[in-house]
């Protein structure tokens, strides 16, 4: 519709007016994007050097080079749409039930019930956790990383298997990547200290060519200096500890003892018709009222079709 409008004026526009516009276009496009072997014209001025001289020769050799950048283009591996589309279900359904806006928030909607409990059963710690939280974390082992909780009860599963070093290494990497920029030289050197140095307490165990790339590293300390070690950990744990933990009695009874906050049962505004949940979906609310402007306008037609027949 936009092109059509914009043809259309073009189309009523005078002829004079109609040469100044694709002046105006032109001069744009060779400023901007100028044609192979020509000049830029934004490289020439006297605080540039002159680059006439360099500019591309159009030969066989030019277009050889773009065929050859052309056939490299083509080979990269991408992944097809088909995947991706699966992906992105798979993803949808995994977190379905996790989405507060497509499944509800229990047991109430902070937002709008000024009911905190909800906040309150989703803190940093609690005593016993909700089970949408201790699901997500079998998700993905970053899921249970991000979670304050689930990387402590994943510390608990470690210390049981004496590799809690792990966690606590990774844990300080990511102090020292995000930390002040003042204290950087100091926690590479505790860093240092305590998980990699010959005969360290909590040594971790990392593969030489990783080792001597940190090692290079730590003698110009910056925050950074540590994510190939950090890496190296992570998926040793992401390979090895974490589905071993997903199948340890630790993690079955801590899903067996989470709770299933119900529903709060008050109403939010007594004026109004309480809802089947305290924060409904807002596709179900969009279905409601398209269904309920169905019946309105049946309704309509029928009184209109008696009133005609009277």
């Amino acid at each position: 519709m936009q092109a059509r409008e914009q043809l259309r004026a073009s189309k009523q526009r005078r002829k004079a007016d109609r040469m100044v516009l694709e002046c105006q276009e032109q001069a744009y496009w060779l400023i901007n994007r100028p044609p192979p072997g020509a000049h830029d014209v934004l490289d020439m001025g006297p605080e540039k050097g002159n680059v006439v001289n360099s500019r591309v020769n159009l030969n066989s050799e030019f277009y050889k080079m773009e065929i050859e950048n052309s056939k490299r283009a083509l080979g990269r591996n991408r992944v097809k749409s088909s995947i991706c589309l699966e992906g992105f279900v798979k993803y949808s359904e995994q977190y379905h039930n996790q989405d507060p806006i497509m499944h509800g928030c229990l047991p109430s909607n902070p937002w709008i019930s000024d009911d905190p409990a909800h906040w309150a059963l989703n803190a940093d710690q609690v005593s016993v956790p909700t089970r949408l939280r201790v699901e997500r974390w079998s998700f993905s082992f970053m899921e249970l990383l991000n979670d304050s909780m689930g990387r402590k009860e994943f510390m608990t599963y470690l210390e049981k298997e004496f590799s809690a070093e792990n966690l606590c290494f990774w844990q300080a990497c990511e102090d020292l990547r995000h930390g002040e920029t003042s204290k950087i030289v100091q926690k590479v050197e505790e860093v240092y200290r305590q998980f990699l140095a010959p005969g360290a307490a909590r040594w971790v165990n990392i593969d030489s060519k990783t080792m001597d790339k940190t090692m290079e590293g730590i003698k110009h300390p910056h925050r950074f200096v540590m994510d190939a070690a950090q890496m190296h950990i992570y998926f040793l744990m992401k390979k090895d500890s974490y589905p071993r933990y997903l199948k340890s009695e630790l993690y079955k009874s801590m899903l067996a003892k989470a709770i299933v906050p119900q529903e709060t049962k008050k109403s939010v505004f007594p004026f109004m018709r309480r809802q089947r949940h305290s924060s409904p979906s807002p596709a179900k609310v969009i279905a409601t009222a398209t269904e309920q402007d169905g019946q309105g306008a049946g309704q309509a037609g029928a009184n209109s079709s008696a009133v005609s027949q009277v």
